[in-house]
Order: structure tokens, then C-alpha cells, then sequence
């Protein structure tokens, strides 16, 4: 006779011994072996189990939950019955319990409370379907759980619903970006809200080259050009593969000489909306992505657009004049955001700041159609294409902008 059995029969008044008795015994046959009982025993007596403890005492309750954790078959109905029970006695199931099936841990989730689903995120070898279930419900104590769950699996729309919730909840971002499952597209966009030490982990791990791309892509180009860029759906392609970031055809509509000369005129005159849309134009990025970059708080954006565009340190400290950002300190040291933007230059190469700057035009405003643009005025995440990473970075960072 187990320990727990001794108890459940000892410690019971008189007037209820009898109850505690059938309560153990009942246990005790759900735990036999195979060998010994066959399914439908095993059913039929959990039944009459979950009937007993429906007005069993809390105790009791807790007492068989511990008997039945460690089993690796529990008839269904009193697994459901234990795992929606209060937290201490549900625990014992839901956090190491092998028989729990996706559906019980789903449905658990839905029916039960915060603190049941906190538990399930602690468990061992979540699948997608119950990790996309517990980010549902947007609660920072279960998403952040689930996130430091490194035996956990999660699906590229569950990732970017806790990608959603970081926006909201930012203390999300640093185990968001230690998840395997991370992607560029997902780090790009979570970018924006991000703080300064998770933008510098987004820049060191995800911004990747485009070499292998221009090698396979080479002779395409000639294709293209040939056919008069006619077809809109390689042209954009090729946009972002391409090495040379400059828009050529912007220079020659341009009141400025070239890049240069527009960022030294807007850090002698300050930097002006018709000054901004010219630089963001002469970049090759359109003036919504360039208006998001100055306007960046960090000033971060500011180093990757300047190396991405061939543009030396003093030209990026013209573009940080222009906005009258501060150089230095009260007390005469460096500004600390101005001395993170300078480290943030010299860290990254020409090749990979494209890339991050050239997915943020890509999504921010290459892929707004007016359809988009109305779906992200009204939150209408319907309207949004599931398969256009886009589309959905586009969203994602905007929605907030446009609702204020």
C-alpha cells in the first residue's frame, strides 16, 4: 500500500472512512496496468471515480490527482475533471502528467483560468497547436513562460502573435529573440519597439546578406531590363536582391546635387518634410519608410539607412544635426544615444544594412495597397494576405501610427 493510500484511509474521520476507502481503491484499479485491467474496465471505473470525486472534499481530490500524475493512461473524464480542479490540485497533472493528449491541454486552456494556463506553459514538449491556444489569450505571466519553454514548439502564427504582444508588453522581446523559431521578418518588425539591446541582438543575428541571392540571380537582371521592367512582380524582387541601393532616376529629378549634398543643406537649415521625402527618395526607400526611420526615437535607423546607403560618419552626423538631436551631455560626454548610433554604423556592413533597410521599405510601403492601408486604419487583421510576410509586417507596425 502506497503512502498516499495510507493516508487517504487513516486520516479520514469515522463517518467518512468508508468514502476514503472506495476513493483509494477506485485509484488503485485506474492504476493497474494493462496487463491487469483491460480499457473499458479502466473507463467504466474512472467514471464512477469522477462521479465520487465531484463531491469529494478538496483534499481528496488532491490526494487522488497525486496518485494518478504519474500514469501514462487516465481514463479521459477524469483527466478533464482533475486538470479544470483549483490550481494546486490541477498542477499536479498539468505539469507532469504524460497522458494529457493535445485536446485535454487545449480545451483545459480555454475552459479553465490564468493560473492553469501559466501551468501549461511549463510543460514539456508543448506542440504548436497548444502554444497557439495559450498565446490567445495575450497574458504576459503565460507568454512569458512559454517563450523561456525551450522544449516548447511554436508555429510562425503563434510566433507572431507573441510578436504582436510584445509591442504592448516589451519585457517580451528578449526571450522572443532567443527562440529558435525566430525569423528576419518577425526580428525586423519587432525592431521598432524594441530597446537598445535587443535591437543590437536583431542587428548581429538577423541581418543577413544577400550575397548568395545576387550570385543565383545575376543574369536575371538582364532579362528584366531587356523586357523594360514590364513585370511588377520580378521588378520588386529584384529591387531587393539588387547590390546598388541609390535611386538613380531620383538624382536626376532632384533640386540636390546627390545624398550628400541633401543631408548637408537639411543639417545647416534643419531638416524639413519636402528636405526628408528628398532624402528618403534619393535613398532608394520610399518617404513613409523614410519618415519612420527619422523619426526613430533611438536613432538606431539612422546608422543602417547611412551604411546602407554608402554614406560616410560625418554625413551621419550631419543627418543626426539635422534633426537637432544633442552631440553631447550636460556635463560635456557624449550623448549616449548619439554614441550608440555611431557604434551601430561602424558595426554593420554595406550588404546587411541593405538587407534590413530594404525589408522595411518592402513592408512598410511597397506592399500597402489601399485595401491594406484600410485594414490597418481599422484593425481589420482579416483583410491582411496570412501568406504575405508584407502584408503582415506592414500591420503589425503601422496599425499603432495610424490609430493615433
Amino acid at each position: 500500500m502506497s503512502d498516499v493510500s495510507v493516508l487517504m484511509e487513516e486520516d479520514a474521520p469515522p463517518s467518512s472512512r468508508a468514502r476514503h476507502a472506495l476513493l483509494k481503491r477506485l485509484a488503485d484499479v485506474v492504476s493497474l496496468p494493462a496487463s491487469r485491467i483491460n480499457a473499458f474496465e479502466r473507463a467504466v471505473t474512472g467514471d464512477l471515480l469522477v462521479d465520487m470525486l465531484r463531491l469529494a472534499s478538496r483534499d481528496d481530490r488532491r490526494r487522488v490527482a497525486a496518485r494518478l500524475a504519474l500514469l501514462n493512461e487516465i481514463p479521459n473524464s477524469l483527466a478533464r475533471l482533475l486538470i479544470r480542479d483549483e490550481p494546486d490540485i490541477a498542477g499536479l497533472l498539468l505539469e507532469q502528467c504524460a497522458s494529457l493528449t493535445d485536446a485535454d491541454l487545449v480545451a483545459c486552456a480555454r475552459d479553465a483560468g490564468p493560473e492553469h494556463r501559466i501551468m501549461i506553459a511549463g510543460r514539456r514538449g508543448l506542440s504548436e497547436i497548444v502554444t497557439e491556444t495559450l498565446l490567445s489569450f495575450e497574458e504576459l505571466a503565460t507568454t512569458e513562460r512559454l517563450l523561456k519553454n525551450e522544449t516548447a514548439r511554436f508555429s510562425q502564427a503563434g510566433l507572431e502573435e507573441a510578436v504582436k504582444l510584445s509591442r504592448l508588453l516589451p519585457v517580451l522581446c528578449a526571450p522572443l529573440l532567443k527562440r529558435p523559431e525566430m525569423r528576419p521578418s518577425s526580428a525586423y518588425v519587432m525592431y521598432w519597439w524594441c530597446g537598445p539591446e535587443n535591437r543590437r541582438t536583431i542587428l548581429q543575428r538577423f541581418a543577413v546578406s544577400r550575397e548568395v541571392m545576387q550570385e543565383v540571380v545575376e543574369d536575371v537582371f538582364a532579362m528584366a531590363a531587356k523586357e523594360g521592367w514590364s513585370d511588377p512582380v520580378s521588378r520588386k524582387a529584384l529591387q531587393f536582391i539588387e547590390r546598388r541601393q541609390r535611386n538613380r532616376a531620383a538624382i536626376e529629378k532632384s533640386p540636390f546635387e546627390n545624398l550628400e549634398e541633401a543631408i548637408a543643406v537639411a543639417a545647416r537649415d534643419g531638416l524639413t518634410r519636402e528636405t526628408a521625402s528628398e532624402i528618403a527618395y534619393l535613398s532608394g526607400v520610399k518617404p513613409l519608410t523614410g519618415a519612420k526611420i527619422l523619426g526613430d526615437p533611438g536613432g538606431e535607423s539612422l546608422a543602417i539607412l547611412c551604411k546602407a546607403t554608402g554614406l560616410s560618419r560625418t554625413d551621419l552626423l550631419n543627418l543626426w544635426r539635422s534633426m537637432r538631436r544633442p552631440e553631447t551631455t550636460a556635463d560635456g560626454l557624449t550623448d549616449p544615444d548619439w554614441e550608440r548610433v555611431q557604434i551601430t554604423y561602424e558595426m554593420l556592413a554595406v550588404d546587411r544594412a541593405q538587407t534590413v533597410l530594404r525589408y522595411w521599405n518592402w513592408s512598410l510601403s511597397s506592399a500597402l495597397t489601399p485595401e491594406l492601408l484600410r485594414a490597418i486604419r481599422e484593425g481589420d487583421e482579416a483583410m491582411v494576405d496570412e501568406y504575405s510576410a508584407p502584408e503582415r509586417a506592414a500591420m503589425m507596425v503601422l496599425s499603432q501610427d495610424f490609430r493615433r
